[in-house]
């Protein structure tokens, strides 16, 4: 095993400097972290009530390309977040 010898500076000072580099680096992380939030999928039925619409004109929609769908068949889901952005698309 190689040592390794450090200069001018005692073992207290070298530990001492590797804390407060890693704390600088944990309060930074804090400041500029911001957690995920997961995608929230809604049924077909959950959106229609969502834009006030009926099963026939969210077909439609998906159809025009105005909402996009995810899934198959009769397993058809909207993310929140894009019907969400897709009424202040519309709205503006």
């Amino acid at each position: 095993m190689q040592q390794v010898q450090f200069i001018g500076i005692t073992p207290e000072q070298l530990q001492n400097a590797i804390i407060e580099g890693v704390q600088t680096q944990l309060n930074n992380f804090k400041e500029h972290f911001e957690p995920k939030t997961p995608t929230e999928y809604l049924t077909r039925k959950e959106t229609a009530n969502l834009l006030s619409v009926n099963l026939s004109t969210l077909h439609h929609w998906t159809k025009s390309k105005k909402l996009k769908a995810y899934g198959k068949g009769k397993r058809v889901y909207y993310k929140r977040s894009e019907v969400e952005q897709s009424i202040i698309h519309i709205n503006v």
